[in-house]
């Protein structure tokens, strides 16, 4: 078996960036339920429903 370069890529390099939010603590305390009880971590939880409101908004 060839050894082989484990290729990674720096932090930040993935296509995302790290922000800084304003979220309502009765709506942060709903996101850590939903991800507690779908089993996801809250930052996959919030970019699951940021890309579905993203793919999925109407502005009239």
């Amino acid at each position: 078996m060839k050894n082989e370069p484990l290729t990674i890529k720096r932090r930040g390099e993935d296509g995302s960036k790290v922000i800084t939010v304003r979220i309502k603590e009765t709506t942060l305390a709903e996101l850590d339920r939903i991800a507690a009880e779908a089993n996801y971590s809250r930052n996959e939880l919030i970019n699951l429903i940021l890309s579905h409101g993203v793919e999925n908004i109407e502005i009239q």
